[in-house]
């Protein structure tokens, strides 16, 4: 599995989708799926659970995308935005009017009706960056924001706007994870297809129901955790 995602997140560079920093990002999150067992942890599990009771509690849910996102699960990002209902916005560190326009009709071939992010009309207080830049009414306006691969300094930035981010994050240690409001330490590849599983399975819940799956989430008890069964398993392997 791991030679193929690295085959996509190569041809996407190639393709001008990737920035090649993405190539480091990618690498540096694949050591920590191999230390993770290349599965879903259940504490990962219940971050998704968590993440699609609140996504389907949201008013105005989006899903912001970057390159790796678009490169390894565009079709999964687009299902699960489909059925919350969510929407969708690229936004990106390294961005270029040609990159967005590239991720966007990539986005669109796999099957997204609207995506968000070409306008860039407003920017996200606090940031002085080219990801401060967004829609007006995309993610500016969103209540609760699911952002895998996220940077801490835009995570901070969208807490400090009262948002409510879900990251997803190999590196349960990185700023991103510590500062989001919810964080899914598993692989993209995994966490996206299971969030959406979740949210068929929560799709009847009440809105009681679901507020109380996310009120019982305690991110900092739960990163330690995640560091804890890491810490086991490397343990264990010797």
């Amino acid at each position: 599995m791991s030679l193929m995602t690295r085959e996509k997140i190569s041809q996407a560079m190639k393709h001008g989708i990737v920035h090649e920093t993405g190539l480091i990002a990618h690498g540096r999150g694949e050591a920590f799926d191999y230390l993770l067992g290349e599965k879903t942890i259940p504490v990962a599990d219940l971050a998704e659970k968590t993440a699609a009771a609140a996504l389907l509690s949201a008013k105005n849910p989006f899903l912001s995308v970057n390159g790796n996102v678009v490169a390894l699960v565009a079709a999964e990002c687009i299902s699960l935005a489909e059925y919350i209902p969510a929407k969708i916005e690229v936004n990106l560190f390294h961005r270029t009017k040609e990159r967005v326009d590239k991720i966007s009709d990539e986005l669109r071939n796999a099957g997204a009706e609207i995506v968000y992010g070409a306008k860039a009309d407003v920017k996200i207080v606090g940031l002085d960056q080219d990801r401060a830049l967004c829609d007006r009414e995309g993610i500016f306006s969103a209540d609760i924001i699911l952002v895998p691969l996220e940077d801490g300094d835009r995570c901070q930035a969208l807490i400090n706007m009262d948002k409510t981010v879900i990251a997803i994050d190999l590196n349960p240690l990185s700023r991103t994870a510590k500062t989001a409001s919810i964080t899914i330490v598993d692989n993209v590849i995994r966490a996206i297809p299971n969030i959406e599983q979740w949210v068929h399975k929560l799709k009847d819940a009440s809105k009681d129901e679901l507020n109380a799956i996310v009120d019982m989430w305690d991110n900092e008890k739960m990163l330690g955790e995640t560091l804890f069964f890491l810490s086991k398993r490397l343990n264990s392997l010797y």
